[in-house]
């Protein structure tokens, strides 16, 4: 047995709507003895993304359920502290999958494990945000699926969190008018003034539907899906013929207790006269591009063409609340936990 104790975070039962105590608790457990090929990970930086909550569901979705007592999962930014493998050195810095856990064995054959690059003027954390999962999906679900060109209107709802910020910043960078939607004037102010977009609306100051038209008075070209509901409803009359939809999630139905009764945004553009251009896509559709990409939305941090920003809870422990208050928008920009140094 190994000297090292893990703490991880399980599932002990599946959540009915919101995440109730009970639902997720913290257990402790011994590291076992490497085998050959294999390497120990110390979570120094925890990624919250809101995919983990349906994932909590008893349902099949794009990816499997999280089984009882299992760790929750998620991305992290790791430190290799014990290696029987060739590929990786004690000391390499990884992004890995290990889930809501202070440690965390795997072969090195693992996929969807990919060495840190470090550069100067990136912080570690944020290989987890605007460099990382979430930069990575913002900037391909925009380029790839959206199809951008000069000129064209492109609308990002929850346009404060990392998805957002990198969606409205690289629409600016191509030459496109960026609405933000976002929640509250705090998050809107920053939207705007520190990101460079060119408009963003309150979603939570009572006229939405009134307040985007005014910020698209040529329509909206592209609309980047993060959140379904309300915004989707008052995005969907001012789509203009030729426009593309990607859907990377809806974050407003993910609490809900039957998933199926849900109206998701597929139901609101089927309904339109013509039906827009739109599907759902994943992120691992580019798996191919992962460092290209990556490296490319280092470079704009490190040149500080990238800005964001971070909300970073202490300590696995306060994982569950700091992901409860995700789901509701109290986070300002990406939510991570700083587990270790």
């Amino acid at each position: 047995m190994s000297d090292y104790k893990n703490r991880a975070v399980v599932l002990k039962k599946r959540p009915q709507g919101e995440i109730q105590d009970g639902d997720l608790e913290i257990v402790e457990k011994s590291v076992r003895e490497l085998k050959d090929g294999e390497v120990l990970a110390k979570t120094l930086w925890l990624s919250l993304d809101p995919y983990m909550r349906p994932r909590m569901n008893d349902s099949k979705g794009y990816m499997d359920p999280i089984g009882i007592d299992e760790t929750i999962v998620g991305e992290v930014v790791a430190r290799i502290v014990e290696s029987k493998s060739d590929k990786y050195q004690v000391g390499d810095l990884v992004t890995c999958y290990s889930g809501w856990q202070e440690y965390a064995v795997f072969p090195d054959t693992a996929d969807m494990v990919y060495k840190i690059q470090e550069k100067p003027g990136v912080p570690l954390q944020a290989y987890l945000g605007v460099a990382g999962m979430p930069g990575r999906t913002g900037y391909c679900g925009l380029m790839y699926v959206g199809k951008p060109k000069a000129g064209e209107t492109v609308v990002v709802a929850a346009a404060s969190g990392p998805v957002g910020t990198v969606v409205g910043q690289t629409a600016k960078k191509e030459g496109c008018r960026a609405v933000g939607v976002a929640g509250g004037p705090e998050k809107c102010r920053y939207v705007v003034e520190e990101l460079g977009f060119d408009a963003c609306v309150d979603y939570k100051g009572g006229n939405l539907e009134e307040d985007l038209k005014a910020a698209c008075p040529d329509g909206i070209d592209i609309y980047f899906e993060n959140v379904g509901g309300a915004v989707t409803r008052a995005v969907a009359p001012l789509l203009n013929e030729g426009a593309r939809v990607p859907i990377c999630g809806y974050v407003s139905a993910y609490n809900a207790d039957d998933m199926t009764k849900v109206e998701t945004p597929f139901h609101v553009l089927k309904a339109l006269d013509p039906v827009p251009e739109h599907r759902f896509f994943l992120v691992t559709e580019w798996q191919d591009r992962h460092q290209e990409i990556t490296g490319i939305l280092a470079d704009r941090v490190a040149s500080g063409d990238l800005k964001y920003s971070e909300t970073v809870a202490e300590g696995l422990e306060s994982a569950p609340e700091a992901f409860k208050g995700m789901l509701k928008g109290k986070n300002f920009g990406k939510q991570l936990v700083h587990v270790a140094d």
